[in-house]
């Protein structure tokens, strides 16, 4: 903090009335001395150093009631489904797009809210990354370095980089800080369809046509493990949020779970009758109401067979998965038992995406017959359906995991933001 001549001296003299005053006589004098003053300025009976410290608390205990303020608003409008409402607010997706952003020259891939601040990043079949905020709807930055389709993205946990993955056989790291390009990652020998981080984010883990998936360093760039097992083209991988186990899903209609740190596949689930196109880890909020929801009746009447025995710890912690397909059903899987809990159909087309609600109370899809679907995670019914979401396939989709805001992608080059209520 700098201060000006005139602002030092009423300090200086401020501090001496104050030794002065509380009898510090031997400091006062040499307090004068050091700073120039005159020893009279010890005796102005202002009281400004007291006056002063008294303001600074009353304004911390101001500032303290504002703050407590401040969370209760947060948490009424969280109940309303106000756009600052908290993650945990259970407000569904509106009909009508808040945004409806545009800059892509051919189809979205894939969209991933940023975990901490308002951005959202999407990729498209143009080869490019694309930044916006997604609360003013304002572009950011356009990201270019991949020489084909850019198939899919992911964030590191605390945000600081951006992983991308593309049909020119490459992963690029980014840092989401400067926009750098860090490192590109070679090693696939086909189209790279997926991308992920395995908390805390030293590793991460991609999937390819090649029918491989390649987990590599982070901070170096090597490959540590390949792991083998899909007969076919391995359209996504994800993490869970431990970072202790592994899932894929291919076009051999199959899930894998694998264990990381030994590279072994643990379990294979069956049941869809068509190409897996996406899958997601159902988060810990809502397990408890999965749980209620199946109750009385395990699975369903002929549960698909599994390859393997019981499930390691990871897919304890990760009690139940959701897959998407081209079978244009949407499957609830219990990793404990390995077995198809329930299956939800709907869509008209194949599932292009699935994400579930913050709040752990709703699950959601995208579909090529270009519907948005919210599934009751209570009754696994659909409760709401936003019907031509885009004028074409609905191609992605991700949920803000720290307000209730919706994120599509489309064949028709756009991305929309979806407010809740």
């Amino acid at each position: 903090m700098v201060l000006t001549s005139k602002q030092k001296n009423e300090l200086h003299a401020a501090i001496a009335e104050y030794f002065q005053a509380s009898g510090f006589e031997a400091a006062c004098t040499a307090f004068c001395e050091e700073a120039g003053l005159d020893r009279e300025s010890a005796n102005s009976g202002t009281g400004l150093l007291e006056k002063k410290w008294t303001s600074v608390v009353r304004l911390q205990k101001k500032i303290m009631e504002l703050e407590s303020k401040v969370e209760q608003a947060e948490t009424d409008l969280a109940e309303r489904g106000g756009k600052k409402g908290k993650s945990n607010s259970a407000s569904l997706p509106k009909t009508v797009a808040r945004h409806e952003l545009s800059g892509f020259r051919g189809p979205v891939t894939h969209v991933c809210f940023h975990p901490v601040v308002p951005l959202v990043a999407a990729s498209g079949e143009d080869g490019t990354v694309k930044v916006w905020d997604y609360e003013s709807g304002q572009f950011e930055k356009s990201l270019r370095g991949h020489t084909n389709a850019v198939q899919y993205l992911a964030f590191d946990p605390s945000g600081n980089m951006l992983a991308s993955c593309s049909a020119d056989l490459s992963i690029k790291i980014w840092d989401f800080n400067s926009y750098d390009n860090l490192k590109t990652l070679n090693g696939h020998e086909h189209n790279v369809s997926g991308v992920c981080f395995i908390p805390p984010g030293d590793y991460i883990a991609s999937c390819s046509r090649d029918t491989t998936i390649k987990i590599w360093e982070a901070s170096t760039g090597f490959c540590t493990k390949t792991l083998t097992g899909h007969d076919d083209w391995v359209r996504r991988v994800i993490a869970s949020a431990d970072g202790k186990l592994l899932a894929s899903c291919s076009t051999d209609q199959t899930i894998r779970l694998w264990d990381p740190d030994s590279g072994t596949c643990t379990a294979v689930l069956r049941g869809h009758t068509n190409v897996i196109e996406t899958i997601a880890f159902a988060p810990e909020s809502s397990h408890n109401i999965i749980r209620a929801s199946v109750q009385g009746g395990a699975g369903e009447d002929e549960p698909p067979a599994t390859e393997q025995g019981p499930t390691t710890s990871g897919a304890q912690a990760c009690r139940y998965l959701v897959s998407g397909s081209r079978d244009k059903t949407v499957r609830l899987w219990d990793l404990t038992t390995q077995q198809c809990m329930r299956t939800l159909e709907g869509h008209d087309n194949w599932v292009r995406g699935v994400v579930f609600h913050s709040s752990g109370l709703h699950l959601i899809s995208s579909s090529d017959d270009k519907s948005i679907k919210v599934w009751s995670l209570e009754n696994l019914r659909c409760v709401r359906t936003l019907q031509e979401a885009h004028p074409h396939f609905v191609s992605c989709l991700d949920f803000n995991q720290r307000f209730p805001m919706l994120v599509s992608g489309g064949i028709d080059q756009k991305v929309k933001i979806w407010e809740c209520s």
